[in-house]
């Protein structure tokens, strides 16, 4: 195997979400105002306008994609439920499975929302459609329920007459439903809000009266017993309707879906977080810090600040996505979590929606230089920028790949949340101070008509391609106003000009650097914030690294071949700097940087993370000096003597999923399928299938069959493992986490080999089971102990 080195020899980078409101100024909307004090109000979407950049080729791909989805497909199941014939068949993936339902909440939010900023008459046409068939379905069924989750008349009965089973996932057999509702309710709440739809509103109202009626009996503990699954943010959803209505009944609704294991623990600054799933928490919390605004409950602001904290600052990746499989690990361990299922998408949706919520009460440059890092380098990345599909984990293994959705047959959370991220962009990058300032969060090209002041600025901008940003306020009359600019924490200068005069501007206590002046019409202000290449650690491996420039996130590219763990550059040096590590090949219209090496025959390119699509690549680096190289040398040699003396006691080995391997060793197999992935064939068979095959043995020694497995989610994945119709062992493959290559031994009793040149395999999985992907399969003869590894 083949060690690639980057050695550096010498010694010598409006806050309207949907399914959650943020305050706008003087908004008539709302019949519950705040308690407590807003700082920074929320722009109306339509009054931020984005110029051409990489957001608005985003946004574009995004509402093609929205324009292809039939709405009868996502009302099919709806209607059915409802007595009502379908208009159109349901779709495939979640849309034909228990969570069926979802995805119409978030594609009715995604709608609303490109319609309040741009105002394009074909998304309110279908806002409006989908709305009216809403409001058939919900009379005909006469409840004030709409819904299209599976067997769903009789779980909604069972939670009125007081059955209460509940796992993490599963409601008395349910998946998620009050997930489900609560989407479909913040659709709904965004249609009124944000395309006035005055039914959107009466059809989220008589949700929330169902949902009280049906809940009605449920005692405190039975109630609780009930949020042990997963409930979204239905906590949100209710107290946004009782900002809307006033109707204290769904703020008090809204208290009851307070999940208190968690939410005690977090109001007293205790991290309950490791092992639990993430995304059913940010949803909870994102309700406690809207409900903060509106009744001062000093409590709800204390989850929301200290979740905030820990999910940040000991919990995120580079990217500033968190979770490995969906799931929080114990603080600042994330070293031997980069998986392929790292970052899951929706948790990063969400934890932009709580950054917003925390902004409007306590605006900070700390809250929006995360809000920054994860949106350009999570929710950017996490979409292909040409068709507009979307990821649901978006991979942080060294040397993986982006798996994106297909149009139609994956309707998974993240594409929900997906269809939201790209149409809004806009949101937070102003925001109005309860002073009469104006805040300026993010650095993304765009105008804005500020109608109260009169004025519209216009920030013009190509970072990080390079480092100035020119903004020109366009006023009828001179005006006076606080111009407050987030100092970037990437930007270790910052110079700032007003019409060619260089000023000495305030930094406030919130990072925010203040212009307070009589502003005329043309007035222009010249912000350079110095681009740089900066490095940043694991928390728990100062020797592992990811690159920055300015705002973004640096990826290395391997092109279209999965690169073998083992070649996964490193680099060398004496230099902590990471300038010293790469020059800059960035040109006119793209970023990009090579490695300095003098070992390599080849480079290694980098671009912005946000602009890989199909490519393998690697945002951290194992960084050595040289004289921590010589001793990391010495374990990649003594791996490849491992390898060599496991080949020499190997006695036969079959490459399952290629054709004439498997004809040599007899398989034949019952209900299975092969793929290819990580440059291997795989076979796995299904529940009630088989693999059987021959393999060759040394009928005078041990012999231990190694097979291969690659880690992954693998749930479900329970098989028995025969030699010769006898048990040799038993397989969970959900014990595998990490995204790497297993091997795996079973020991063969010598009286099953004995006077034999081979034996039978077979590869049974248990019921409601599959047994595999199996990747390979060896006969290792002798005593090989000591040559185990479960890496490869």
């Amino acid at each position: 195997m083949r060690i690639i080195l980057l050695v550096l020899c010498s010694i010598c980078f409006c806050v309207v979400e949907a399914q959650t409101y943020t305050p706008e100024w003087n908004d008539s909307r709302m019949k519950v105002k705040p308690v407590t004090a807003i700082k920074a109000y929320a722009f109306r979407l339509k009054d931020v306008n984005l110029l051409p950049s990489l957001f608005t080729e985003a946004e574009k791909a995004d509402v093609q994609y929205l324009l292809k989805i039939d709405p009868d497909r996502l009302l099919a199941d709806f209607r059915t439920h409802a007595g009502l014939i379908a208009k159109g068949e349901r779709y495939g993936g979640w849309e034909s499975s228990g969570l069926a339902g979802h995805t119409l909440g978030h594609y009715l939010s995604a709608l609303s929302l490109h319609y309040a900023a741009s105002g394009n008459k074909d998304f309110l046409s279908r806002i409006n459609y989908i709305v009216s068939e809403l409001d058939e379905c919900q009379k005909a069924r006469k409840t004030g329920y709409i819904g299209a989750i599976p067997n769903e008349d009789s779980l909604w009965q069972s939670v009125e007459n007081g059955f209460i089973k509940s796992r993490g996932f599963d409601l008395n057999g349910a998946w998620s439903p009050w997930y489900t509702v609560h989407k479909i309710m913040g659709g709904l709440l965004d249609a009124y809000l944000y395309a006035h739809n005055e039914k959107a509103l009466a059809i989220n109202m008589g949700i929330a009266d169902w949902t009280a009626h049906i809940t009605r009996k449920l005692n405190d503990s039975l109630f609780q017993k009930m949020l042990i699954t997963e409930y979204g943010g239905m906590n949100d959803a209710l107290v946004n309707t009782y900002a809307i209505t006033g109707e204290k009944k769904y703020l008090d609704l809204s208290y009851k879906f307070y999940d208190r294991v968690i939410m005690d623990s977090l109001a007293i600054q205790k991290d309950i977080l490791p092992g639990k799933h993430s995304n059913t928490q940010i949803p909870k919390v994102i309700g406690s810090a809207r409900r903060y605004q509106l009744t001062g409950d000093v409590k709800d602001n204390n989850i929301a600040q200290f979740f905030w904290q820990t999910i940040v600052q000991h919990h995120s990746y580079a990217t500033g996505g968190n979770s490995n499989y969906e799931y929080l690990s114990e603080p600042d361990k994330l070293n031997n979590k980069l998986t392929d299922n790292t970052t899951e998408t929706c948790n990063t949706y969400n934890m932009l929606k709580l950054t917003g919520e925390l902004f409007a009460t306590a605006p900070s440059a700390t809250l929006m230089d995360y809000y920054e890092k994860a949106l350009y380098n999570h929710i950017l990345a996490s979409q292909n920028h040409q068709t507009g599909m979307t990821t649901y984990f978006v991979s942080l293994r060294m040397g993986g790949k982006k798996e994106y959705s297909d149009e139609y047959n994956t309707f998974t959370c993240c594409v929900g949340t997906g269809m939201e991220n790209h149409v809004k962009y806009g949101s937070n990058i102003y925001a109005r101070g309860n002073d009469g300032s104006l805040f300026i969060n993010l650095f993304i090209p765009s105008i804005l008509t500020w109608k109260e002041q009169d004025i519209t600025l216009k920030m013009e901008t190509s970072l990080p391609l390079n480092d100035f940003t020119t903004i020109t306020i366009n006023t009828k009359k001179a005006i006076k106003f606080p111009l407050r600019i987030r100092k970037p924490a990437w930007a270790k200068t910052v110079t700032l000009k007003v019409n060619g005069k260089l000023q000495q501007p305030i930094l406030d206590s919130t990072g925010y650097l203040i212009l307070s002046r009589q502003w005329a019409n043309n007035d222009k202000i010249e912000l350079q914030t110095a681009l740089d290449l900066y490095s940043q650690s694991m928390p728990d491996n100062d020797g592992r690294k990811a690159i920055y420039y300015g705002p973004v996130l640096l990826a290395g590219l391997f092109g279209d071949k999965e690169p073998n763990p083992i070649d996964i550059p490193v680099f060398v040096t004496n230099e902590a700097n990471p300038n010293k590590w790469l020059e800059n090949a960035t040109g006119k219209k793209d970023i990009s940087f090579i490695s300095k090496s003098t070992v390599m025959d080849k480079q290694m390119a980098l671009i912005p993370f946000n602009k890989t699509a199909d490519e393998y690549y690697t945002v951290y680096w194992d960084v050595f000096t040289p004289e921590q190289w010589m001793v990391q040398q010495k374990l990649y040699e003594a791996e490849k003597s491992r390898q060599k003396l496991l080949d020499l006691q190997t006695v036969d080995v079959l490459r399952l999923g290629e054709m004439q391997p498997e004809r040599d060793h007899d398989l034949i197999a019952e209900k299975t399928s092969t793929g290819y992935e990580h440059n291997r064939n795989w076979r796995i068979a299904d529940d009630s299938g088989f693999i059987a095959f021959n393999m060759k043995v040394d009928n005078n020694l041990q012999n231990t069959l190694l097979l291969t497995y690659w880690g992954m989610d693998n749930r479900g994945r329970t098989f028995d493992i025969y030699a010769n119709d006898v048990l040799i062992g038993t397989e969970d493959l959900n014990k595998y986490k990490e995204s790497k290559f297993y091997e795996i031994p079973y020991p063969i009793d010598l009286a099953l080999s004995n006077s034999k040149s081979s034996i039978r395999i077979k590869l049974v999985p248990r019921k409601n089971n599959a047994a595999g992907p199996v990747y390979g399969a060896k006969i290792i003869k002798g005593d090989f102990s000591q040559l185990i590894n479960t890496s490869k």
